[in-house]
């Protein structure tokens, strides 16, 4: 009776605190109603300034154009929106694309993951019951074990007496589940989802739950692979829609660039010349955006280079793409390292052919643009003097001089994290000017794969130079 009563009280708290979380619900969403009017309004806000600034542009660049034929200045002024206004929205609007579209695909994947992992519980499950049948339950057998321990004198035993005034194995199991029926009815615990799971059912009756669990999953990952589907493919339209602005763009440009010779004034040429220099920038960027795209499919993100050749004999010149073959040559003995051949030797005590077999190194890197510069200066490299950072090291080996003196053609080989150069591989670069302790150099992959950039570096004997 008191347990009764005890469970009553249970269940009692248990719906008062549902009513609270009701009550401490509610008011809730129209907070989010009030949040998402003021997203909206803020969004039609910012549309209105930037039309408002738009509109004050076309005016102030008219102004300047006063004078010009109509349809030059309308020429000017269209490649100055479209410029200045289009295709920075259109730039937003990709951004956001290709955010909605790795948000849909990682909750594809999720979803995804539960399915898998709910599969694999439903394929455990169905191991579990070929071996002991449907009906069998957990509960039941892990009750029934403690109590068959040691019925007399232990504290199984005295478990049972106290708790249920059990006497024997069967009364106690009995007793114990009808307890547990009943204290799961009062407190009204059968509503929680994670019961549909609970051990106190048989096998049979959790694979069916599981199965319809399997169901749900299955439909909500679908549900998320076609909308992350659709997602990317809208983020491709809108970069298509980019691209086609950036295309009209470079075409207006060269139409007007055609027609400068008609501007007369020096305010006029002005204007004209700026919008002209801003659709060029944009054409750049466009350019630089296709290179890395280009660059990304070739390009080895890790390993700079090798200190010895492939086992294989491929030491062939690397042209751009990565050097990671690893086929045999169809032996099991490496081939043998060929004899390097004689280049030109240079005026300036620096470079070696010892060991240069071409560009080894894997293409896009610090190391490939390395190589490459100095050929072009007329010093030879070695082919494997491995990652940017083990230059200074690998080097005196081929005989080549190394030490703190900078000198023009020299490859200035970072240690790892020095100088903003990567923390495990390090970094190389050419000397391409030096000016006491000032010096100018050329480097690869800082701004991207295959891009080259230049720096000044000072105090510059702080760091190796390979000769």
């Amino acid at each position: 009776m008191n347990n009764a009563k005890a469970c009553r009280t249970v269940a009692a708290m248990l719906a008062t605190g549902a009513m609270c979380a009701t009550m401490a619900v509610a008011p809730f969403s129209p907070m989010v109603e009030r949040v998402e009017a003021a997203n909206t309004y803020s969004k039609l806000l910012n549309a209105q300034n930037k039309k408002a600034a738009s509109a004050q542009r076309e005016a102030q660049l008219r102004s300047q154009l006063a004078g010009v034929k109509s349809d030059l200045a309308d020429k000017i002024v269209e490649l100055d929106e479209l410029t200045n206004t289009k295709i920075p929205a259109a730039q937003a609007a990709v951004e956001q694309a290709n955010a909605d579209a790795a948000s849909a695909q990682s909750e594809a994947e999720a979803a995804a993951s539960r399915l898998e992992a709910a599969q694999k519980d439903k394929a455990n499950l169905e191991a579990q019951i070929e071996q002991t049948g449907k009906d069998y339950d957990d509960a039941h057998a892990a009750v029934a074990q403690m109590a068959r321990e040691d019925l007399h004198g232990s504290d199984a035993s005295t478990v049972m007496s106290v708790v249920t005034g059990a006497t024997s194995t069967q009364e106690f199991i009995n007793s114990m589940q009808s307890r547990d029926a009943l204290s799961r009815t009062e407190s009204n615990a059968a509503t929680d989802a994670a019961n549909t799971l609970n051990t106190s059912m048989n096998r049979g009756e959790r694979l069916a739950a599981i199965e319809k669990q399997i169901a749900k999953l299955k439909s909500t990952a679908d549900e998320k692979a076609a909308s992350a589907q659709q997602a990317a493919a809208d983020a491709q339209s809108q970069r298509d829609a980019l691209d086609q602005l950036r295309a009209e763009g470079e075409t207006r440009r060269a139409s007007l660039e055609s027609q400068q010779s008609e501007l007369k004034g020096s305010v006029a040429q002005q204007a004209a010349q700026t919008v002209l220099l801003q659709s060029q920038v944009d054409s750049f960027n466009r350019q630089y955006a296709a290179e890395q795209a280009a660059a990304a499919n070739q390009t080895n993100s890790g390993s700079q280079g090798q200190t010895k050749p492939n086992t294989n004999g491929n030491n062939k010149p690397n042209t751009g793409g990565n050097n990671n073959s690893n086929t045999n040559n169809g032996g099991g003995t490496p081939a043998p390292t060929p004899t390097p051949t004689p280049t030109p030797g240079n005026n300036t005590g620096q470079g070696t052919s010892n060991g240069d077999y071409g560009n080894a190194y894997a293409g896009g890197q610090c190391t490939w643009w390395a190589y490459n510069r100095r050929k072009q200066m007329g010093i030879n490299t070695p082919s494997y003097l491995g990652n940017g950072g083990q230059w200074y090291l690998t080097a005196p080996s081929y005989g080549l001089r190394v030490d703190h003196n900078p000198q023009v053609g020299a490859a200035l080989s970072f240690l790892p994290g020095q100088a903003g150069a990567d923390g495990f591989y390090g970094h190389v670069a050419v000397v391409e000017s030096v000016s006491g302790s000032t010096i100018t150099i050329s480097e690869m992959n800082v701004v991207g794969p295959y891009v080259v950039s230049y720096r000044t570096l000072y105090n510059a004997s702080q760091f190796w130079y390979v000769h």
